[in-house]
């Protein structure tokens, strides 16, 4: 039953779709909002049905799809996967919502997402390399129209960017495949699971990829150009170049989706494909992601201190933010894995509503220039207190759902001194300056909160209308969740001990 539910949720997006296409305009939103109400109930069904002790896949759907090249259509949730289809599943009712006052052709707005939904959903429900990769492929295409066509005065140079940055990563990847393909294809072993994510992860493929093993020169070329393709989507700097121009020429709805779920693609393949496929590898060259990890939150914050655009700086946080998952994921301990992926879970919430509370006042003032701002709070008392719960769940506030991850990912971090032939001053001076992004991180809030929302109320507030109950809606459930989110860490972890408790033994750490 619940296997048939999982592929319903996939591909029930595409059936909202076309009957957006099919019929009249002004009924669109409504079917949008239906379709994403729709697939929330099912992802919650699903969720409710898993059993959480259990470590391997559940819901598997198994198909033959190109049995020349051994391509299988397989389906399945685990821990790493079903708390990110929840908050996909979440995020786009509120993405509808957020886009209600969309003019220009609504009607094909509304189909590009939900497309782009079941894009997301097969990314992480995906558990064949191939499959994996169309649905990487899918999400793509529709972010780029709705950025070309609903997007700012640039619209067409970011959406060019993102694409053309995107594809560069999809390439890596697809070379990583093709050489998956020509070790494993003839192996006894893996015969007629060419592409199978769990079977890649077996101790025989393994040995081929470890330093004593066959492919060994491949296994080191192949996690660089995984790394890569994925590093791009996170983004992790230098590779995040195409965001901010992305984040401030999209509409509103688009922004949260961006960086609510679709930055989260990359963290979730690093964690999916390159880290248990390539282990050694990754102990090998652990130093150097870390440092591009933790270079991405200094300079990620430092520019987003620098903006006078509100939506540049939280585009520009969300580098800083997503840095943490980097660096999560390479120190190669569980603390830092655990914290990572609620880094992830946490900035899907935060970032989605930041971006949202940016949109409310661009929809009436028409800029974003935050010297311009001030005294919004006297202006909005209640858009205040939800700006201020948003913002500070944003800065990593305690007791708000930004703040977990980080301080795991700085633990897990110190702890990797622990591991036998690492040099502790190296990962102390690390973790410090990991750290170090936390301060900068109040910086750059509470001074763009002082200079937007504090002082003495502007004239031309007088003309802007209050924001309305959908817009308080939004906000509302988003604060919840971040609220929730910060003080019950465990409604994401009880889905990924399992799973996590596995991927640490596949990659060679159980029990660091």
């Amino acid at each position: 039953m619940y296997d048939s539910l999982l592929n319903w949720l996939i591909f029930t997006p595409c059936i909202g779709a076309v009957l957006c296409l099919l019929l009249p305009a002004d009924k669109a939103k409504n079917i949008a909002l239906g379709t994403t109400v729709v697939t929330l109930l099912m992802t919650l069904s699903l969720a409710l049905a898993f059993e959480t002790g259990m470590q391997g896949p559940q819901f598997v759907t198994t198909l033959d799809w190109i049995p020349a090249i051994n391509v299988q259509y397989k389906i399945g949730l685990d821990g790493l996967s079903l708390p990110l289809v929840v908050l996909t599943s979440a995020l786009s009712v509120l993405v509808v919502g957020a886009g209600w006052k969309i003019g220009k052709s609504p009607n094909v707005f509304m189909a590009l997402y939900l497309f782009l939904m079941s894009g997301m959903y097969g990314v992480f429900c995906s558990l064949d390399m191939v499959l994996f990769y169309v649905f990487f492929e899918i999400s793509l295409l529709p972010m780029y129209f709705l950025i070309g066509i609903w997007g700012g005065p640039r619209k067409e140079y970011a959406a060019i960017k993102f694409f053309l940055y995107t594809l560069a990563g999809s390439v890596c990847l697809l070379i990583t495949m093709l050489g998956i393909y020509n070790v494993t294809s003839s192996a006894d072993f893996i015969n007629g699971n060419t592409w199978d994510m769990m079977a890649l992860q077996s101790e025989a493929v393994q040995a081929l990829f470890a330093p004593s093993g066959e492919y060994w020169y491949f296994a080191r070329w192949a996690f660089w150009l995984t790394f890569i393709a994925f590093a791009i989507k996170i983004p992790v700097a230098p590779f995040h170049t195409w965001l901010p121009d992305a984040h401030v020429e999209a509409p509103t709805p688009i922004s949260m989706i961006l960086a609510g779920v679709l930055l989260k693609m990359g963290g979730y393949a690093l964690m999916r494909i390159t880290y248990p496929l390539f282990p050694d590898a990754a102990s090998l060259f652990w130093e150097c992601v870390a440092t591009i990890g933790v270079f991405g939150i200094i300079y990620g914050a430092l520019c987003a201190m620098a903006q006078t655009d509100w939506k540049k700086l939280v585009a520009y946080s969300s580098v800083s933010h997503m840095g943490y998952v980097t660096l999560g994921i390479a120190v190669l301990t569980r603390t830092g894995f655990d914290g990572a992926y609620y880094q992830m879970i946490g900035h899907g919430i935060t970032s989605a509503m930041m971006f949202f509370l940016v949109g409310v006042v661009y929809e009436r003032a028409h800029h974003r220039e935050i010297n311009k701002f001030g005294g919004l709070w006297l202006k909005w008392p209640q858009y205040g207190g939800w700006s201020m719960l948003g913002f500070f769940a944003g800065m990593g506030l305690p007791g708000l759902c930004g703040f977990i991850g980080e301080v795991m990912v700085l633990l897990g971090t110190f702890h990797a001194a622990d591991r036998a032939g690492v040099d502790p001053t190296f990962v102390y001076i690390l973790g410090s300056f990991a750290a170090f992004g936390v301060v900068l991180t109040a910086g750059y809030i509470l001074w763009m909160f002082q200079r937007i929302y504090m002082g003495k109320s502007r004239e031309e507030y007088e003309h802007f209308e209050k924001p309305n109950a959908r817009e308080y809606a939004i906000m509302v459930t988003l604060g919840i969740a971040a609220l929730l989110f910060g003080i019950a860490p465990l409604l994401v972890f009880n889905y990924t001990h399992a799973t996590f408790e596995n991927l640490m033994a596949v990659i060679g750490l159980a029990g660091s």
